[in-house]
């Protein structure tokens, strides 16, 4: 077993061979991952073709002090047992490691998966472009900022977390494509890290950063940041700015004569 699914959690995968459906959020109502758990256990074609693997929370409602936490672990352990999800379904605890994180986002390409972001409401979606960096086709909420993340069905697709058996059929319908036509996944991976690569690295945010400060004053709002916050600004535009631009200067040389 890779050592990203034998994180502390709870469940298991009997049929490794199969794709990942992947998700990684808080667990609380918002996040709406239950309701994702909830819609793969209900579509028996989707279980047929693929595994669910989410990364949430607390596995031991003893462990957190939070109401709604409390009431979403209650639930995801409820989906478990009233739809036999063991050997189908994983669910890894919260993690903070970033490159355990990266590993995961990672493994589930590997298995030609995909990233599902079920969201109520997200207000930009870090993870999305997260998983689309790594080349994981993925499917997010319709609304917030994942809706100008995507192009629908050129760099991911959009689902509408009030509609959840749409949703389902979407992804049943990816991965049975994906089955008849291996390079369906390729098309729709290449499209979400070009998508990726046009509107979001750090490159391109530095470069508009530096558009705003100019034609906005903007600094004169930044530079009222802690210390480390200013520090960490300066070495990101140094990295990605400055640093080519010193390298690009000639170096100066005494004059022979």
């Amino acid at each position: 077993m890779s050592l990203s699914l034998s994180l502390c959690g709870s469940g298991s995968l009997t049929d490794r061979s199969k794709p990942i459906i992947f998700s990684m959020a808080r667990l609380d109502r918002v996040k709406n991952i239950t309701g994702l758990v909830e819609s793969y256990a209900k579509n028996s074609k989707l279980r047929e073709l693929v595994n669910l693997v989410v990364v949430a929370g607390y596995i031991d409602v003893k462990k957190s002090s939070d109401r709604e936490e409390i009431e979403r672990i209650e639930k995801m352990h409820d989906l478990m047992k009233q739809y036999n999800l063991n050997g189908e379904f994983r669910w890894i605890t919260a993690q903070t490691n970033r490159a355990r994180n990266g590993e995961l986002y990672r493994y589930i390409a590997d298995t030609k998966g995909a990233f599902v972001q079920p969201a109520f409401y997200e207000a930009f979606g870090l993870t999305v472009v997260e998983a689309m960096t790594c080349g994981l086709p993925t499917f997010a909420t319709n609304h917030g900022g994942p809706a100008e993340i995507i192009e629908h069905g050129v760099s991911g697709f959009h689902i509408d977390p009030y509609h959840p058996d749409q949703a389902s059929e979407l992804l049943v319908d990816f991965f049975q494509r994906c089955k008849e036509d291996p390079n369906h996944w390729n098309k729709v991976s290449d499209g979400g890290l070009q998508r990726i690569y046009e509107r979001y690295t750090w490159k391109i945010y530095s470069e508009r950063l530096m558009t705003l400060a100019g034609v906005y004053s903007f600094w004169k709002y930044v530079s009222k940041l802690e210390r480390r916050e200013t520090r960490r600004y300066l070495e990101m535009f140094y990295i990605l700015k400055f640093r080519d631009l010193a390298n690009s200067v000639p170096i100066a040389k005494d004059d022979a004569n």
